[in-house]
């Protein structure tokens, strides 16, 4: 097989995993690719740069971590969430909201936020609060919202910052205030905008945080997903990775043991490296959101 041959094998299997499609094409490629507008983003701005690199393979993970010890966003998901029979039925969706907010037009955008709101909508229960209190709680609920959005955001953050060697323009700073349009479409605008207020907001956040059954549950899906057996030496060294990328207070609280960092980026860099080479410089996605760029005339 030549080299062509195996990065097109390879990035349709690797298409497959994470969104199902048997193409090489993500399904949502058509509607990134549509129409003549801009977007939120152009292809130099800090989103654009982080969201593209394979080291958001690891940030997905961090972030379904973080996410778990809020009991009111655990909720959300023991309650409504088909994961344990769709798990990556699941995370296509999350792939999707990412992808398509970050390259798609402001039409691609606003469909987009319109079908998670919908989604939103739908979810709703209780949960106890470390309280003791029985707490309503609607997905769509402004601090439920601000915690996947922080969650997700400062996960991707550190996950580059840990192990790409590619540098965010403007700094962790330009990439939170840049991804704050991101969340507007959701109804959510009063978010953090540089790294200091990321900080503060996450720390307001710890108190509500907690690891109980429920938690140990999700997380021990999370851990070992029920993956192709090829794919689980890579995800294994992904989790771990995650883990060692999280504030020590995190890990301590799920109890999980933090590697080194000494020891885990090398590998961890080396192996996103690698499939990045596997899959070719080529990306679909890429590719059609900068020549929408271009017939809109706002890049070359």
């Amino acid at each position: 097989m030549s080299v062509i041959g195996f990065q097109t094998e390879f990035r349709r299997r690797f298409v497959k995993l994470l969104s199902g499609s048997d193409n090489g094409n993500p399904p949502w490629l058509e509607i990134v690719a549509e129409g003549d507008q801009p977007g939120l983003y152009l292809p130099d701005d800090a989103p654009w740069i982080v969201h593209k690199d394979f080291a958001t393979l690891v940030g997905g993970i961090r972030a379904l971590l973080v996410q778990a010890l809020h009991p009111g966003s655990l909720g959300g998901v023991a309650q409504h969430s088909r994961y344990k029979d769709e798990p990556l039925g699941r995370l296509a969706g999350t792939i999707r909201w990412l992808t398509v907010t970050t390259f798609g037009s402001h039409n691609a955008v606003s469909g987009e936020a319109g079908r998670v709101n919908g989604m939103h909508d739908r979810v709703k229960g209780k949960y106890n609060t470390n309280e003791g209190e029985n707490r309503a709680y609607k997905a769509a609920d402004r601090d439920l919202l601000m915690w996947v959005h922080v969650a997700f955001m400062e996960s991707f953050l550190r996950t580059h910052q840990f192990y790409s060697s590619k540098e965010i323009p403007g700094g962790a700073d330009n990439y939170i205030a840049q991804w704050s349009k991101a969340v507007e479409p959701l109804g959510l605008t009063d978010v953090p905008m540089n790294e200091v207020e990321l900080e503060k907001t996450m720390a307001d956040f710890w108190p509500e945080l907690r690891r109980d059954e429920k938690t140990d549950s999700v997380i021990s899906f999370i851990k070992n997903p029920p993956l192709p057996s090829a794919t689980k030496p890579f995800y294994r060294l992904f989790f771990q990775a995650a883990v060692t990328s999280l504030p020590k207070q995190y890990a301590d609280l799920l109890e999980m043991k933090q590697v080194p960092v000494s020891t885990i980026r090398p590998v961890t860099k080396s192996v996103l490296k690698g499939m990045r080479a596997g899959i070719g410089p080529e990306s679909p996605i890429e590719n059609a959101a900068m020549e929408r760029l271009r017939r809109a005339g706002v890049i070359q």
